[in-house]
């Protein structure tokens, strides 16, 4: 299996590792250990380098705490036979690294893609001390119903033929770094993101994330997912921030309606010329937009 190494100025930190039944855990952790603990969940086909810049701009005052999921980044790519890949097993990750971590202050949640449906249904299961969250274009819920799955997610997910696209030839990542963003990057910045994807075993953990997207009731996951929903009003007076990219073709104007709905108290923060990876597209705006909202927060909570 082909190893990947993110290139040092692009991704300058240490590595963290948590034995994991199925494989290992890489995940950053980054700041002062007794420093307020914000933790940032990625989705897919993304991995912890996605919050490299949001990272390296609080970690002077924040313990920033990024995992790889299994499969994603440099976290071990486990074969089906010993590894689920399901949302279950996923949120059961969480809860391992929180208490092997053993966080003893509130936490801030930052999401985006997969990383809302996994960290709001592990912080509505298990009940952490979640002091404020961050939400940027994911969805915690059930597909709203004027919604529909775009043409290319049910090919990846619903077909052998898209298997294939995805494992054999990294259609999926591959795609997702051309058309995720929508203002240009370096080709060291998109091949950042492709890099851990370097061959059919280690595209496993994308075409189960995208055969595992619960479109209605018979889906495995989707329980979690109403019942996530059914949890949300926990959060509804605590400290939000959503950030949203409109130019977003898989999380678009239903879901943030959704999350207005859901969180009304949260600020809510557009980005019209952005896309599915808001935090390159937005780049410093966003980035400060975050650590002002964190600082803010402390600020208030003294």
């Amino acid at each position: 299996m082909t190893v990947y190494s993110p290139p040092s100025e692009l991704y300058p930190f240490e590595s963290n590792w948590l034995d994991l039944a199925g494989g290992k855990m890489h995940y950053l952790d980054e700041g002062p250990r007794d420093a307020p603990p914000v933790l940032m969940l990625h989705g897919n086909p993304t991995w912890s380098f996605y919050y490299r810049k949001l990272v390296l701009e609080l970690r002077d005052r924040y313990r920033c705490i990024v995992p790889d999921h299994i499969g994603c980044g440099l976290s071990d790519k486990p074969a089906d036979k010993d590894y689920s890949y399901r949302l279950e097993r996923r949120i059961e990750d969480i809860e391992a690294l929180y208490q092997h971590l053993g966080l003893d202050q509130p936490l801030s949640l930052v999401v985006h893609d997969w990383g809302g449906m996994i960290g709001f249904a592990w912080a509505c299961s298990y009940h952490p001390d979640i002091s404020r969250t961050v939400v940027l274009n994911t969805a915690a819920f059930p597909m709203p119903s004027n919604k529909k799955l775009p043409f290319a997610l049910w090919l990846a997910g619903r077909t052998s033929f898209g298997a294939v696209l995805v494992r054999g030839f990294n259609a999926f990542s591959g795609l997702a770094a051309r058309v995720a963003f929508t203002k240009p990057v370096s080709k060291q910045v998109r091949d950042g993101y492709t890099g851990p994807y370097n061959s059919w075993a280690n595209r496993i953990a994308i075409l189960r994330f995208v055969q595992d997207i619960p479109l209605g009731p018979d889906d495995r996951g989707h329980e979690i997912l109403v019942d996530t929903e059914s949890k949300l009003h926990k959060f509804a007076d605590k400290p939000g921030l959503i950030a949203w990219g409109k130019k977003d073709f898989i999380f678009n104007r239903p879901f943030l309606e959704k999350w207005k709905q859901l969180l009304p108290r949260s600020k809510v923060h557009l980005y019209p010329d952005c896309g599915h990876y808001i935090l390159e597209d937005a780049g410093d705006e966003l980035i400060n937009e975050i650590s002002g909202f964190l600082d803010q927060c402390e600020r208030e909570q003294d």
